[in-house]
């Protein structure tokens, strides 16, 4: 497998940041409560092969991941991984999970008992928890007694350890946020009083984890948070942005006035303008729509993207940048603190929100990871 980076354009990823954040997560939530750090979306464009070690150094409970495919990853990379996924698996494929030790999220008894055959063949115990809807309405099943009677008998199939059971917040305010909880709980109660005991119980994302210190349960699923992205409003913790986005430039053109570049010629020098041509665009996961909005900075100076943005290439105007050249570094997304475009920033330019703007960079610009 190549090592070596050959492109200029890349995600470096400060794993001292990282580690940072997790130790201010395990500090406010304290040593009792299991952290299971989402790296879902390949750790959320920072690459879930390259920060699992460090979650791992920081005593994680599972690293969570959305589909088999990714568990697979994970798994190939360290068999040891201890891995959880939040998402359904298809009865056809979940030979994998018992192969591989692999958590699966459960909403149905039918799919518990083939898992129980499955981990009996193999010699096995199958671990899952049980998904409830408590509003969220995306995966699990309502609070009924016929599914509380259902993940009763799930406790009764043998080869099977039923470790945990878990919800969503919907984050619809906080008297909505209290019913969902109090559903979650209720449930639990109903099941402790016959005989049945969940190992971990968790509701708690990046956001609720912090503005919500109650819902904390036994477990937390920080996402975002371990990430340095900031969406909570009634707590604090001053985690920090561990992605840098940056390329180089790759050539420089001087435009007169009046000379168009890009399709359509949409964007017009007003003036003599030197123009850097940097080779990254929306097949990296650059938001098409920053047009005319999206800036790189170069040798410290704000250059903003001018034209249509391209499959591959941005052209950004350097007039202004001293001594510019071709092999300068240009940050795409930074933490701010030399002027770059933070993933907050860069979120509300595009009209979206921080999760995607990470998430859609694609596997093609390399990881390197720093310390």
């Amino acid at each position: 497998m190549r090592k070596e980076i050959v492109r200029d354009t890349r995600v470096t990823v400060d794993l001292g940041r990282l580690k940072h954040n997790m130790q201010l997560i395990r500090e406010m939530v304290g040593e009792d409560v299991a952290i299971m750090p989402v790296i879902k979306a390949n750790g959320y464009g920072h690459g879930a092969i390259g920060i699992a070690p460090t979650l791992m150094e920081c005593g994680v409970t599972y690293l969570a991941v959305a589909t088999l495919s990714e568990a697979l990853d994970l798994k190939e990379a360290d068999p040891d991984y201890p891995v959880f996924i939040l998402g359904h698996t298809p009865d056809r494929f979940l030979h994998y999970i018992v192969e591989n030790n692999i958590t699966q999220t459960v909403f149905s008894l039918e799919q518990v008992k083939l898992l129980g055959e499955l981990a009996g063949k193999a010699g096995k115990k199958a671990k899952v928890h049980v998904k409830l809807d408590t509003g969220f309405h995306r995966l699990g099943c309502m609070p009924t007694p016929e599914y509380e009677e259902a993940v009763y008998q799930m406790f009764q199939v043998e080869n099977v350890e039923v470790e945990g059971i878990f919800s969503h917040l919907a984050l619809a305010g906080e008297e909505a946020d209290e019913a969902q909880y109090s559903l979650l709980t209720g449930f639990i109660d109903r099941l402790e009083k016959r005989g049945c005991t969940f190992r971990y119980q968790h509701i708690a994302d990046s956001i609720a984890c912090v503005d919500y210190p109650q819902y904390r349960m036994n477990m937390i699923r920080p996402g975002a948070l371990i990430y340095g992205m900031i969406g909570f409003h009634k707590g604090k913790l001053p985690v920090q942005q561990i992605m840098t986005f940056h390329s180089a430039i790759s050539q420089l053109h001087t435009l007169q006035p009046g000379e168009g570049l890009s399709y359509d010629y949409a964007w017009k020098a007003q003036r003599e303008s030197i123009i850097a041509t940097i080779p990254f665009g929306y097949a990296d996961g650059y938001p098409r729509n920053m047009r005319d909005k999206g800036y790189v900075i170069i040798n410290g100076v704000k250059c903003p993207l001018v034209g249509v943005i391209c499959m591959d290439q941005c052209m950004a105007d350097v007039t202004d940048v001293p001594n510019v050249c071709p092999g300068m570094d240009a940050i795409i997304y930074g933490d701010g603190s030399d002027g770059s475009m933070t993933i907050q920033e860069a979120s509300e330019l595009a009209g979206s929100n921080k999760n995607e703007i990470i998430a859609r960079i694609l596997e093609r610009p390399a990881r390197e990871y720093v310390k």
